[in-house]
């Protein structure tokens, strides 16, 4: 990393600390899956801490059960559609209104859940006052009709954690550090902190002077903000979220998880929420992780995939620095100076001939497309003038294509064939492309309309015979 990036990093590192008025600030830069910047601040000189010193970080313990309830969607033992009730069944007898939940609207907090437990306010208070699932429900737990608004639910993801526990067998930081934490060699995020960790402290807001700030575990709430974690550590994590790993998560499956899939807030346009992953956007950046929040402490972790980068922050106060923007900022000043470079163009090893068939012009009636196919035998579908719907598309093993985004996302692309073997349209979801606007000799819905006129031309044999020339 240059030094120039070097520097703007630590002063926004350092900026932080002061403006915020926290003990204690780190922050790390990763790119391509590794941490390639680390720095700190400190209240006291020459003890700033390292990379291997923990900070609790609260609500990006969320991202963890994420994952963990998408390693059981993606094994085959549950589907997000699932109604809680059929995988946890010690729901309490009075909660039907709970029980019909569907997992999916619990990932994404739209199951219309409260925010919080009954009191005493769960964050601040051992867990032992909430030992079972009613206690942390309480009274008419749902607040809004499921799935019609985006609405943050701290007990939606300690149900889900009691989900993982029902369906693994054993506690969920056991399921965590066994098929998560351990994989990603990730030795440091723990339930409870283990030295060296940073104290919490509360900052008064009207004078420069802290108090500690007392640790709970939090029991049955522990999947919803429990964690403690390095910086080291949260780094792989974050080259994990952008990138996937093939013992925990496939890649198809984070960008699954980074995708919208909750409406954002009112308040708040540039926000929203995919699978147990925090959406937002730096400028034209979009960024996917969380922020995460406990007394004593706030934390975040961004991720990029475009620009390859990653960027997290983490502070020892309970307000104070905005943590959430420290890290974009983080990202945003390293993507800016220090682009990456794109990946070389290389020719495919071996590609099926038949699939250059497909390759080049097709019109949907009069609007030109381009298909491409690339290296990989997936497709590219965009418009030639830059009106239109654009698409990429996998390749499956019945000799279609899956489109991957936008309109046409899951939709199928088949090549249709004549007698002789060679194409003679796509069809997209009903959609017929053509090689000639409006080919006659493709099954168009309506048929091409009329002929040419008398005196009009009768066609060259191209295809474009059904267009007059006046």
């Amino acid at each position: 990393m240059l030094p120039a990036t070097r520097r703007a990093l630590l002063r926004r590192i350092a900026v932080g600390q002061a403006e915020g008025r926290t003990p204690s600030i780190v922050g790390a830069v990763v790119r391509d899956g590794r941490m390639v910047w680390f720095g700190s601040r400190s209240m006291i000189e020459g003890h700033a801490p390292d990379a291997d010193t923990q900070y609790r970080i609260g609500s990006i313990t969320k991202t963890f059960t994420a994952v963990l309830v998408m390693r059981l969607r993606d094994e085959g033992l549950l589907e997000l559609t699932d109604p809680l009730a059929r995988h946890l069944p010690d729901l309490p007898d009075d909660a039907e209104d709970v029980a019909g939940l569907t997992i999916g609207q619990l990932v994404t907090h739209t199951s219309g859940l409260a925010s919080e437990t009954p009191g005493p306010w769960w964050e601040r208070t051992p867990g032992d006052l909430r030992p079972e699932l009613a206690d942390i429900l309480g009274p008419a737990p749902v607040k809004h009709p499921a799935g019609r608004r985006y609405h943050y639910s701290n007990p939606g993801f300690a149900l889900l954690g009691a989900l993982v526990e029902a369906k693994r067998g054993v506690p969920w930081a056991e399921a965590l550090k066994a098929e998560v934490l351990d994989p990603l060699g990730m030795p440091r995020t723990t339930a409870l902190p283990q030295a060296p960790a940073a104290g919490g402290f509360a900052v008064h807001p009207w004078a420069d002077v802290m108090r500690p700030e007392v640790v709970q575990d939090t029991g049955l709430m522990a999947p919803a903000g429990q964690l403690w974690s390095t910086a080291e550590d949260l780094a792989r994590w974050a080259g994990f979220l952008a990138a996937g790993h093939p013992d925990v998560l496939a890649a198809a499956t984070l960008a699954e998880m980074r995708a919208p899939a909750a409406p954002p807030d009112a308040a708040d346009p540039d926000s929203g929420y995919g699978l147990g992953l925090q959406l937002t956007r730096r400028g034209d950046r979009p960024l996917a992780g969380h922020t995460g929040s406990m007394p004593g402490f706030l934390a975040t972790v961004w991720v990029s995939v475009a620009d390859g980068v990653g960027a997290l922050a983490m502070a020892n106060s309970t307000s104070g620095p905005a943590i959430g923007t420290i890290a974009a900022d983080l990202l945003a000043i390293t993507a800016d100076a220090e682009p990456g470079l794109p990946a070389p163009w290389r020719p495919a090893d071996a590609l099926d001939p038949a699939l250059l068939d497909l390759a080049g012009p097709w019109y949907w009636g009069t609007s030109g497309y381009s298909l491409r196919v690339h290296a990989s035998g997936d497709l590219a579908l965009a418009p030639l003038t830059g009106q239109g719907r654009g698409a990429r598309f996998r390749a499956e093993s019945d000799g279609t294509w899956t489109g991957l985004e936008g309109y046409y996302a899951g939709e199928t692309l088949r090549p249709v064939r004549r007698a002789d073997g060679s194409v003679g349209h796509l069809d997209l979801g009903s959609f017929v492309f053509t090689r000639v606007p409006y080919d006659p000799s493709a099954p168009l819905p309506g048929g091409p309309g009329p002929g040419p006129g008398p005196g009009s031309g009768s066609g060259s044999g191209s295809g474009q015979g059904n267009w007059p020339v006046r």
